[in-house]
């Protein structure tokens, strides 16, 4: 154990991991999040106090090791991840995806990191960079420690926008319109229920049409300050997807493909889906339907929808900055400070996109400061691995052309034979990936911490 505490900062996905492991592996940890602090410091986005909230979607993505989410998240799981075994915990039907009940899954991590002996929680807003510990503050790191970043690494951070999307109530939906179903019955019966796990409301072309021309002519939340700030693609407002071309919705989040009406027994011209937001099933998520229209215009909009003419609105979708480090200009491979090994960086800060990608650097973070303050070297997984390819990116892109990154299979060390079917190719890349890491994880003395014997 080491003698002086280190200093997570941040209490989001990335820092709640990274204190946990750290704790695990006999350290004392102090965790400072300022939601909750005197004088209310709070965020644009968050609405609790709890740690680990889910700001956007309550979707960690696939589970199946053949999707680049579900690989990397088992991963993290022969890691001993504490953000997955909350997500598990809290998870709720959405077919193979690992949606959660996000007020369970945030109380979930809440808990874990509070029951350690090891970790103390301390409500305040930090504004220096800690000189051994990790810096996990997110998109929407206060101003004060921003310019603390900008000013120790020299460059000012990039920034682009998030949209959050809107969330109802599911006695508004009208299911004789919507019905459930998964795109081509992906789900099983126990995963989803006997009636699959998404709701999904059909358009004609007309209604389709009528959709797309109100909301292209919506009026916008505008912020000046950021005008000039790109979105990330994974994130992209509905409305700037639709003025793309009307036809970009249709092949993109609406696409019908793989569902059928069952009113009809036909393919629709479009299809809005909703995804279950809580585990009571009484709020459901418009599926990539993030905006950043006015909410009156929203409720105009989105009851143009069949099957949404009376929705109620629990969480109208907003805008907000998010922001990132140009990795590979700024940080070294283990996203340290070029000037201080012991100061790291952790979550979306590093320009990783999504919640799998956000925790699974808070471990790899823990890791190495473990191994740091112990006197050892980092260490990288293969990029054979997921991890190992996301953070090879990090380390390897253009600076000049840096953007966030989400999990693909584009990252990953190409196979030395790659079967032509697409299938198969990924099958053997997650078989790879798996064994690459246990090997590594072995070679590097990386052990997977106690997890369940640290929590009360």
């Amino acid at each position: 154990m080491t003698q002086d505490a280190i200093h997570v900062v941040g209490g989001g996905l990335a820092g709640s991991e990274a204190a946990f492991q750290l704790a695990a592996r006999g350290h004392r940890v102090v965790l400072h999040e300022m939601r909750g602090a005197p004088g209310g410091r709070g965020t644009p986005a968050h609405r609790t106090e709890g740690l680990a909230e889910l700001v956007c979607s309550n979707t960690f993505k696939s589970t199946d090791v053949t999707n680049a989410h579900g690989l990397l998240k088992a991963e993290m799981r022969a890691l001993g991840s504490i953000v997955l075994e909350a997500a598990d915990a809290a998870r709720i039907p959405a077919g193979t995806a690992l949606a959660v009940d996000r007020e369970l899954f945030s109380a979930a991590v809440h808990a874990r990191v509070h029951a350690h002996p090891n970790i103390t929680v301390v409500r305040d807003e930090v504004t220096m960079l800690p000189a051994v510990g990790i810096v996990a503050t997110g998109p929407l790191t206060s101003d004060a420690l921003a310019d603390a970043i900008a000013a120790r690494v020299g460059a000012r951070s990039l920034a682009f926008y998030d949209a959050i999307a809107p969330v109802i109530a599911a006695e508004s939906i009208d299911t004789s319109v919507a019905f459930r179903a998964a795109r081509w019955g992906k789900e099983t019966m126990e995963e989803a229920g006997p009636e699959g796990a998404y709701l999904n409301c059909p358009m004609d072309r007309a209604e389709y049409d009528a959709f797309i021309a109100a909301m292209t002519a919506a009026d916008l939340y505008h912020s000046h300050a950021f005008e000039d700030i790109p979105y990330f693609e994974g994130c992209m407002p509905v409305e700037e997807m639709a003025r793309r071309g009307s036809e970009t919705l249709r092949h993109g989040p609406m696409r019908p493909v793989g569902l059928r009406d069952p009113r009809t027994g036909r393919r629709p011209w479009a299809v809005l889906q909703l995804r279950q937001e809580d585990r009571a099933g009484r709020m459901w998520n418009l599926v990539g339907c993030q905006t950043r229209m006015r909410y009156p215009e929203q409720t105009a909009v989105f009851r143009l929808v069949p099957g949404l003419q009376h929705a109620e609105f629990l969480r109208f979708g907003s805008i907000h900055r998010n922001s990132y480090l140009n990795a590979p200009a700024t940080l070294t491979p283990h996203l340290a400070l070029r000037d201080s090994a012991t100061t790291l960086f952790a979550g979306q800060l590093t320009g990783v996109e999504g919640y799998t990608e956000s925790t699974a650097t808070g471990i790899l973070a823990a890791i190495n400061l473990d191994r740091l303050v112990r006197g050892l070297a980092p260490v990288l997984p293969p990029p054979t691995t997921m991890l190992g390819a996301l953070l090879r990116h990090l380390r390897e892109a253009d600076p000049a052309h840096f953007q966030p990154m989400n999990a693909n299979f584009g990252l990953l060390e190409e196979l030395p034979v790659p079967p032509r079917d697409k299938a198969l190719k990924r099958a053997q890349y997650a078989e790879r990936a798996l064994r690459t890491l246990e090997d590594w994880r072995q070679d590097s003395g990386v052990v997977r911490p106690p997890v369940a014997e640290a929590v009360p």
